[in-house]
């Protein structure tokens, strides 16, 4: 009597938290939030006439992704390569004020559409955590950019640059300059929904992170998060991300591994007056991961999206780069 009456528990037990499951899946994703001008705004003045033409490269699964080459300008010799990530719900042409400025100052530059975004595959989702990591591999391996080469990654593509950065791949460039970089929602640095740049499904989330746990990655296209932006369609944003684009376009969880694990020459660069993340914080992230030593500089009286738009800022990005290819090889 005492084992049938266990067992009733267990399933009952069971039965609630399937159904708990169920509806966090069903109903616990992302609202839409509000779309936020200091994002888009920005852009309204960047002049797009000269952007390069987009390229691909084939990836190990045979699915052709997007980049954009900026070569060096005319009579400057080469001085090496950066390959810019760009932001959550961005893609290449995001990155086209900042790449004009590194081929301005002698460095070829090439901007991605990371799969998920922009030209490069479906948006808003990948195949499988990690593929990120896999197409970067690829694209460097078939690109072949010329060194010294530089990881500049911005917001979430700063953070899926810390990512590659303290892993196995960091031998994939010489040194590594995260802009503005997305670290973790326990960090220092992290507001509230991003300042209101994003909603998190935060149900969903949950019930996803226990299911793969188990090895259940059958549920991992199902959107997470969801973007401030606006409708205007010729800035071909990426309006939400799946599970599995979302975790891949990160720092591990343990985002304090990833800088300890850092072993190449690096830099953090900010805007002072950063709406999204707390600028002000960005050495302390540093510092409690036991790298005080990774230099964090701040661009006064600049925003989120003016780090990669400012003439000042794209300047101190260059001039990080400079420093940073100073020590590769040493």
């Amino acid at each position: 009597m005492k084992l049938r009456t266990a067992t009733l528990a267990v399933s009952a037990v069971l039965f609630v938290v399937l159904v708990a499951l169920a509806a966090a899946l069903a109903a616990g994703g992302p609202t839409r939030p509000k779309p936020m001008l200091s994002i888009s705004d920005p852009f309204k003045d960047v002049d797009f006439s000269a952007l390069a033409a987009p390229a691909q490269y084939a990836a190990r699964d045979g699915a052709q992704l997007t980049y954009r080459r900026y070569p060096p300008a005319a009579g400057l010799p080469s001085r090496g390569s950066v390959v810019l990530v760009h932001g959550s719900s961005a893609n290449s042409q995001s990155m086209h004020p900042l790449a004009q400025r590194f081929a301005q100052a002698g460095f070829t530059a090439y901007a991605l559409d990371m799969r998920g975004h922009g030209a490069s595959g479906p948006r808003g989702d990948i195949a499988y955590i990690g593929q990120l990591d896999d197409d970067l591999e690829d694209f460097v391996s078939t690109v072949q950019p010329a060194g010294p080469k530089t990881l500049v990654g911005f917001s979430s593509g700063g953070g899926f640059a810390l990512r590659v950065a303290g892993g196995a791949r960091q031998a994939l460039f010489d040194n590594y300059l995260f802009m503005a970089p997305y670290t973790n929602r326990r960090a220092p640095t992290f507001r509230p929904d991003a300042g209101g740049w994003v909603s998190v499904g935060v149900p969903r989330v949950i019930a996803l992170t226990l299911l793969n746990r188990f090895g259940i990655t059958a549920f991992n296209h199902l959107p997470v998060l969801a973007f401030a932006i606006n409708d205007a369609p010729r800035a071909e944003l990426t309006p939400t991300y799946s599970y599995a684009l979302a975790t891949s376009f990160q720092p591990d969880e343990d985002y304090q591994r990833d800088i300890r694990e850092i072993h190449k020459p690096a830099a953090v660069l900010a805007g002072q007056d950063d709406e999204v993340f707390v600028a002000a914080r960005f050495a302390q992230v540093f510092a409690d991961a036991g790298r005080p030593d990774i230099p964090v500089t701040l661009v006064p009286g600049t925003g989120h999206i003016m780090l990669t738009v400012s003439p000042a800022a794209r300047a101190a990005a260059v001039q990080a780069v400079e420093r940073l290819d100073g020590f590769a090889g040493k």
